[in-house]
């Protein structure tokens, strides 16, 4: 029979192995956020509990959904479906396997709302706007109650109504748009708008606030998700409870709110209690105080006696403790004895190992574990200088089939790229002639529509070109003055000319005229 191996590993329990990788598994992946398909999903167990699996094209995992968490859920599981879970990774011993309990779904295809609304979320989260300990107490028994909601709906209505059956009391409406685009700032100008009243007068600060809403899609709903609605909520000095929607609708604002309720109904139960049923409880109570009163009087005037005739005499309370103390000192001699002999057989015992431990038997010892060492290493040596020798004949033999693989991918490429040299060079001169062929084009057609739009086939149609004595253009008859020296140019050449006075205008005399040039006029 094979002897057991020694081993410095300690000696682990499965409950102590277990709960060691519970924690590290806890410790390293405390809150994850996971993106599969559900599988497996049968619906709620009898106790409440939901169980299935996430899974994806290579891996699954089992999923709980607790009975507390599963009735808050927006979204619900069911088969197939691809959603994100958010949640704590943990084991379950019982099956040695891991799983994910799950606190919250939501469907993965998200919207540009669904994204925004989470963005937002986090960040105002971040600010500290939804922690549960900045959150305030409702009154129990508020004297008036401020509605904001729209005044011709039928949440006011049922508000109203609600109140009124449980226990009235004076309510304060602020009219409000619950959509639209200036329905978020109404909300909040009439949250701060409650808090500025006084206290006392014709018009009191009211004790409780609630914003309610009817239901409606995400976008119907979108006004109490905006930034100004919950930072009003959240400085509300006044205990704020948020009606938006049914029970499966949430909004920014039911985060911030000192408390949500399901329905607008449901806030006017949770803002008043009901006043029937408080006296009844109070009767109850003073009835069952009196009855309890009056029986721990009875029983303590009972203990009282009791005890009075239970206490014993005190030589009775002594004798015990006396025959105590004579047991023990009978006990203490008689251990003195026994520790005397205990450690003389200890002394001797160690006295036997001392002696096996002598410098002479432990360097003989140490002489045989050396000898048996050098023998280990020389084989070592031999076996280290045969693996080393064959690794590297390996190695050689691995770099030149790499050379050669090399030089031959190198030539496949050298001749690929002479190929695909010879086909594209006939087609670049081909491209190159096309291009001047198809710029010399363009240049005659240019030039024709130069000589179309020039002034010389105006002049062959029977114009001509007035210049002045330097060359320039003259376009006005009042430009030019009487006796200047001019330049026609015709479609054939140029004629010079003298401009001179138009018909019916005054000639000048003989003295001041000068000499005739010649004139057109």
């Amino acid at each position: 029979m094979p002897e057991p191996v020694a081993s410095n590993a300690p000696e682990l329990t499965v409950s102590e192995l277990s709960n060691a990788l519970k924690r590290t598994i806890e410790d390293r992946f405390g809150f994850v956020r996971l993106r599969g398909e559900i599988s497996n999903y049968r619906g709620p167990h009898s106790s409440g509990h939901a169980y299935f699996c996430l899974k994806d094209a290579g891996a699954r995992i089992d999923a709980v959904i607790w009975k507390g968490v599963f009735g808050r859920l927006r979204v619900k599981p069911e088969e197939g479906l691809e959603v994100i879970a958010t949640g704590k990774i943990t084991t379950f011993p019982g099956k040695s396997s891991y799983q994910i309990i799950v606190e919250a779904i939501e469907p993965a295809g998200v919207g540009a709302l669904m994204a925004l609304f989470e963005e937002r979320r986090r960040k105002l989260a971040a600010e500290g706007l939804f922690d549960e300990a900045r959150k305030k107490a409702l009154p129990f028994l508020p004297l008036r109650v401020g509605v904001i909601t729209s005044p011709t709906g039928a949440v006011i209505r049922d508000i109203l109504h609600r109140i009124k059956d449980r226990f009235p009391r004076h309510v304060l409406v602020w009219p409000v748009r619950v959509q639209g685009e200036t329905s978020a700032a109404e909300v909040a100008a009439a949250i701060a708008g409650f808090g500025a009243l006084p206290e006392d007068g014709p018009l009191a600060r009211p004790h409780v606030i609630i914003v309610a809403r009817g239901g409606g899609s995400l976008e119907d709903l979108w006004s109490f998700n905006e930034e100004i609605v919950v930072r009003a909520v959240a400085a509300s000095a006044i205990p704020l409870i948020s009606a938006i929607g049914h029970e499966t609708d949430w909004t920014l604002i039911d985060h911030a709110a000192d408390l949500r309720a399901p329905t607008p109904t449901g806030a006017a139960e949770k803002a008043v209690p009901v006043r029937l049923q408080l006296i009844a409880d109070v009767a109850d109570l003073s009835r069952r105080h009196a009855g309890a009163m009056a029986r721990l009087l009875d029983r303590r005037r009972s203990e009282a006696r009791a005890l009075s005739r239970a206490l014993p005499l005190p030589e009775e309370i002594l004798a015990l403790p006396r025959q105590k103390l004579d047991h023990a000192g009978r006990r203490f001699a008689n251990a003195i004895l026994r520790a005397h002999d205990h450690y003389s057989l200890a002394l001797g015992r160690a006295a036997q190992r001392l002696a096996r431990q002598t410098p002479r038997a432990r360097m003989a010892r140490a002489g045989e574990k050396l000898a048996g060492l050098q023998q280990r290493m020389q084989r070592s040596a031999v076996i280290g200088r045969e693996r080393r020798a064959a690794a590297l004949n390996s190695l050689g033999e691995r770099l030149i089939n790499a050379r050669l693989s090399r030089a031959r991918a190198e030539q496949e490429r050298t001749a690929a790229a002479r190929h695909r040299l010879d086909v594209l060079g006939p087609r670049l001169l081909r491209a190159v002639h096309e291009k001047i062929a198809a710029r010399r084009a363009e240049l005659r057609r240019l030039d024709q529509l130069r000589e179309s739009l020039g002034y010389k086939n105006v002049l062959a149609r029977g114009f001509a070109l007035v210049r002045d004595a330097e060359g320039n253009p003259l376009r006005l008859a009042a430009a030019i003055t009487d006796g200047a020296l001019l330049d026609l140019q015709f479609a054939d050449g140029h004629k010079p000319a003298v401009a001179g006075a138009a018909p019916g205008a005054p000639r000048k005399t003989s003295a001041s005229r000068k000499p005739s040039q010649g004139s057109l006029f």
